[in-house]
């Protein structure tokens, strides 16, 4: 195989054979080709595109260079869910001990925030003690013993992908639908997972900005995942809105608890239990979504659910005490509301501005390297609809340092249109691609 007649064939728009696929993913994983030449591979791909065969192939490439996680000696049914990133989703940690509650074992392997999208590890970290960096059997034992577990990938879970993305991030590749497919796809089914449930997010405060894209990644994400034998759905959901009512790490966190005894944001919710329900049905454990519902409602009434994070934290070296009281999560020196300038209805909330505001407090990361200010960030976000009065709190935010807060707090304020009529809502929920 020579490498270079490979990215020939892909820049001139042909189609890869399957063995030139992997010997150029196995080349690039082992050091024997060189970053300039993945680079180059990248974008010709970028520009001509892979067909469905092709990025499947990639997929398994990406997922072999690695280890894939043997969870047979788990007796159950076993499920995840990705979401491709927004600003206030803390969704996985409500539904990995929720969807365990109701006999489905969840292998969660997750990401950290990079610019104003969230990552479910900094919100878990937020925790103190909360180890993200277990290794495989320590990973295997949580979810034989609480059903569930979150982590981060490791070295060895598709380490091709972990090089690829970097390259990608800083050669302007990052946007391809087949090699956004392929690493979300690689690392998600080395998890020794029987079903995945994808949430595709579209909107200002999602990566795609509307919902055309949104749907073709969606189309190629199941594509992907039915190919290499895994029952997959994919949800289109909206992102022009903040999800709930906090944006940060520990506040999040904070929400999350909430939601986990019964006193979560509606929207935040109905996604949970929307996604939830299809990890159900997909596993069998459900035959409906009625069914699906009752049992979810069932185990975050009875308290399972809440108990089930618990367990899961305090295995992974977190304080429960932290969760019992989410006072002893990091907190913030500051906190200064943000108040409405004049009455009317809150006609729209910007969720890309509120994220950048967010990372302005230093909740996210530019650079990979940054480091995470957990207690930072933006709480009581007031939704969409909500009538306001001169003076009443938009929103409260959370700092650490004064200058921070002016520059959040700038950004902040133009997040939010207060009018004489609310506007007319939009769908949360879209259609589901299978």
């Amino acid at each position: 195989m020579i490498p270079q007649w490979i990215i020939e064939q892909k820049r001139d728009g042909q189609e890869l054979d399957e063995r030139d696929i992997r010997a150029f993913i196995d080349g690039y994983a082992s050091g024997e080709i060189p970053d300039y030449q993945m680079s180059a591979l990248a974008m010709a791909i970028y520009f001509q595109g892979m067909t469905a065969e092709e990025t499947g192939v990639l997929t398994d490439a990406m997922m072999r260079s690695g280890q894939i996680i043997d969870t047979s000696a788990i007796d159950k049914p076993k499920a995840d869910k990705h979401s491709t990133g927004g600003i206030g989703d803390k969704v996985s940690l409500i539904l990995a001990p929720l969807v365990a509650c109701c006999g489905v074992a969840v292998p969660m392997i997750s990401g950290r925030g990079l610019g104003i999208t969230g990552g479910t590890l900094d919100k878990m970290e937020s925790i103190p003690g909360y180890r993200c960096d277990l290794s495989e059997s320590e990973f295997v034992d949580v979810i034989a013993e609480c059903g569930c577990s979150i982590i981060g990938q490791t070295e060895k879970i598709a380490p091709a992908d972990k090089k690829f993305y970097a390259l990608r991030d800083v050669t302007a590749t990052v946007p391809s639908i087949p090699l956004i497919t392929a690493s979300i796809m690689s690392k998600k089914l080395a998890e020794g997972i029987d079903a995945l449930v994808l949430d595709v997010k579209h909107g200002g405060g999602a990566f795609m900005k509307n919902p055309e894209d949104a749907r073709r990644l969606a189309e190629s994400l199941v594509d992907t995942g039915k190919k290499m034998g895994k029952k997959v759905v994919a949800l289109l959901t909206d992102m022009n809105e903040p999800l709930g009512r906090a944006v940060g790490n520990s506040v999040e966190v904070g929400e999350a608890i909430e939601c986990l005894r019964g006193e979560g944001p509606r929207d935040l919710m109905d996604i949970v239990m929307k996604l939830s329900g299809q990890m159900l049905i997909l596993t069998e454990v459900a035959d409906s979504e009625e069914e699906a519902l009752a049992k979810l409602e069932d185990a975050l009434e009875s308290g399972r659910a809440y108990e089930k994070f618990r367990r899961m934290v305090e295995s992974q070296g977190g304080d429960p005490a932290a969760i019992d009281d989410p006072s002893q999560l990091p907190q913030a020196e500051i906190e200064s509301r943000l108040e409405a300038e004049s009455d009317g209805v809150v006609a729209a909330v910007d969720a890309e501005k509120i994220g950048k505001a967010a990372l302005e407090l230093g909740s996210g990361r530019v650079k990979t390297s940054d480091d995470v200010d957990h207690a930072v960030g933006i709480s009581a976000i007031v939704k969409s609809g909500t009538r306001v009065s001169r003076g009443d709190a938009l929103a409260v935010l959370h700092a650490n340092d004064a200058d921070r807060l002016e520059d959040a707090r700038a950004t902040l304020n133009e997040a939010f249109l207060v009018a004489e009529n609310p506007l007319a809502p939009g769908n949360l929920i879209g259609e589901i691609v299978q």
